[in-house]
């Protein structure tokens, strides 16, 4: 299926792939003849380099690049990795090391971002990974607009920032439908600002594999705010992402219409089949740190913006299936993947059931705390 999209034409079919040296070693625990109860026979993930061609580029005009872990070409994981966004000229300043602003902190390069040893949903040797036997599609962000932008910007006569998150996406999205065009599951995950156009991106796959189970979830952005005033001027003026979008996602709406809920909504309505869920921590303050200008309060109430957005979400018409666990913690997908547990349900073992069965019942805390 052709999907349809302002501002980004067909991704060039020819991709450069380079092998890189990056192996997630797995954990060999032996004691006394015993292993722990979590080691299997899964292997560890090594990671292939993949250089799309096209216009791909980074913040800084740098060359774009996205990892791949191939094992079960049936079942796949595009994952959206997080990182800062920025919309002025401090922010967006390419200051730093390793390609990461010293003030926003956000990646204006892919220097010192490509995936590494890690825990959590990328330790493929535990037995309790949902995702041991998937393949990956691990994208970067390097361009501070979640994304979702499509813009060459102009900050000062000595900064140009090209917001093309969308531009890089959808080349690894297009990689994925030509290297896995038989995928039965494709599991999209967004984390923290890699989570915000999530929604979007699994409407997308759902167009590029029509016959595949498409299954959304976004990681901590649930509280991010629908203001007019920050959709017209930085979703759409200054990242290019309102024009930028696939017409479903933005049909019936305006810039100012068009905010970060919405994009729920629309993939939602957009594709009936597509699962979708989120997972918040109730009062996380780098979630969303940078909206605090849109949001109500000072400082905002981060579960009410959460609870708020859910529910309006649901009042379209969208099923939201969600896992909101208390305190201001941040990052759930490495070390606390397999540690969080609600009302007596595991966070993992909710994930398990969402991809692989029913999506199960919402999971809320009673006492989320600040």
């Amino acid at each position: 299926m052709t999907n349809s999209s302002r501002g980004v034409g067909p991704r060039p079919r020819h991709h450069r792939v380079m092998k890189a040296p990056l192996l997630l070693a797995a954990l060999a625990i032996t004691l006394a003849g015993c292993s722990a109860p979590w080691i299997s026979a899964h292997t560890a993930l090594e990671w292939t380099r993949v250089e799309p061609a096209g216009d791909c580029q980074c913040a800084d005009g740098s060359e774009f690049a996205f990892w791949e872990r191939r094992a079960d070409p049936n079942k796949v994981v595009f994952f959206m990795n997080g990182g800062d966004v920025c919309w002025d000229a401090k922010g967006c300043a390419f200051t730093g090391d390793h390609g990461q602003n010293e003030s926003s902190g956000y990646d204006w390069s892919i220097q010192g971002t490509e995936p590494e040893n890690r825990s959590g949903m990328f330790d493929t040797t535990r037995s309790d990974n949902p995702f041991a036997d998937y393949s990956f599609v691990y994208v970067s962000s390097c361009t501070g607009d979640a994304h979702l932008g499509n813009a060459s910007h102009e900050y000062s006569s000595e900064l140009t920032v090209e917001h093309r998150g969308l531009v890089n996406g959808t080349a690894a999205l297009d990689y994925l439908a030509e290297q896995y065009p038989d995928a039965e599951q494709v599991v999209v995950i967004g984390k923290t600002a890699g989570s915000v156009a999530a929604p979007v991106y699994g409407g997308l796959a759902a167009d590029r594999l029509p016959d595949a189970e498409v299954t959304v979830l976004g990681g901590q952005s649930g509280a991010w705010p629908d203001d007019s005033d920050f959709n017209a001027k930085i979703l759409d003026e200054t990242w290019g992402a309102y024009d930028a979008a696939p017409d479903w996602a933005v049909d019936g709406l305006t810039a100012r219409d068009w905010g970060v809920p919405r994009f729920w909504t629309q993939a939602g309505l957009h594709d009936p089949d597509l699962t979708l869920a989120r997972f918040d921590f109730a009062y996380d303050p780098r979630a969303a740190v940078e909206l605090t200008p849109w949001m109500d309060g000072n400082p905002p109430d981060l579960l009410a913006e959460i609870d708020g957005n859910e529910a309006a979400i649901e009042a379209a018409g969208v099923p939201l299936h969600s896992y909101t666990a208390p305190g201001a913690d941040h990052q759930i997908f490495e070390d606390k993947f397999y540690d969080v547990t609600v009302n007596g349900v595991r966070f993992v073992d909710w994930l398990d059931e969402l991809v692989t069965d029913e999506p199960p019942a919402d999971v809320h805390c009673d006492q989320c705390g600040p």
